[in-house]
């Protein structure tokens, strides 16, 4: 077996290396591997036997044309077309143990990020940092699971607007609870540092809705701003999806689909920020990302 430390590809050979190599994990046992294109006859029955494919296909082709309409509606929420969400969905659903299908929404697909406040915390706060500077992760091209870190510069412009879809079933611990999303945004005024709120109330009890607020203006030249959930004096389960932090025609929220909101990054990827951090987080309290039974 031949080993390099380093490869220099040509630019013109750029396409033909990819097209018949793939790189594995670059901090595991880093290897470079060949990339199969063409599958025997027994390995395609070994996929097929296993693959959940035929039997949500299946179920697909006998969804009524009002079922696949509402599919389609909340897979163009999602970015995705109604089968490819339905299939996420089902798969979903086969790992953890649900039976039946899901009843679409536009207001929530596949995962979604979930808060909990149990005895004996009543309290949870979490943020997402949007400085001017700030680095993500981004698949390679042509391989099936290598990724780089790619620095982010985020010129913050007004209006901001901020929303998303949620559920919640809170119960107040006593005087002043309240269940908050907002974002901080930090200006720079006179030599002063000035912090200026965009929030969203969120109600202690609801079913699935959305909800949105807008920020025009601040006192001072605007700096950059972070997002936070916070919940206090409360105790039960907030649950969200669709997050968004617009501005500048762009939505900036990361993990905007809630698929891991407590992923940790780390190897070569230290740098990158988690997409959400706790820092108000007493025992008893949770956050994660969690995929519930809609039927």
């Amino acid at each position: 077996m031949a080993k390099v430390s380093y490869v220099d590809i040509p630019d013109e050979l750029v396409d033909s290396f990819y097209s018949n190599l793939t790189a594995q994990s670059r901090f595991t046992n880093a290897r470079i591997t060949k990339r199969v294109v063409l599958l025997s006859r027994a390995k395609i029955k070994g996929l097929s036997q296993k693959s959940l494919l035929p039997q949500i296909t299946a179920l697909w082709n006998g969804f009524s044309d009002a079922q696949r309409i509402a599919w389609n509606v909340a897979g163009a929420a999602n970015d995705m077309t109604g089968f490819r969400l339905f299939v996420q969905d089902q798969c979903l659903r086969e790992k953890n143990g649900f039976a039946g299908v899901s009843t679409p929404s536009a207001l929530h697909q596949g995962w979604v990020g979930w808060l909990n406040v149990s005895a004996p915390a009543t309290e949870i706060k979490i943020i997402q940092m949007h400085p001017h500077f700030y680095y993500v992760l981004r698949k390679v091209t042509g391989t099936k699971s290598s990724y780089n870190p790619v620095k982010i510069t985020e010129d913050f412009g007004f209006p901001l607007q901020i929303s998303l879809n949620y559920s919640s079933n809170l119960v107040s611990q006593g005087a002043g609870s309240y269940a908050k999303f907002y974002a901080d945004v930090w200006s720079s005024y006179q030599g002063r540092d000035i912090h200026t709120l965009c929030e969203i109330d969120l109600d202690l009890v609801s079913d699935w809705k959305s909800a949105t607020a807008t920020l025009s203006t601040v006192i001072g030249y605007p700096v950059s701003y972070d997002l936070y959930f916070h919940l206090y004096n409360v105790r039960g389960d907030l649950y969200f999806d669709d997050v968004v932090s617009k501005h500048n025609d762009i939505n900036w929220a990361r993990d905007w689909k809630c698929n891991n909101i407590n992923v940790t990054f780390t190897h070569a990827f230290y740098q990158v920020p988690k997409n959400w951090v706790a820092t108000v987080f007493p025992d008893g309290a949770i956050y994660d990302s969690i995929y519930l039974d809609f039927v």
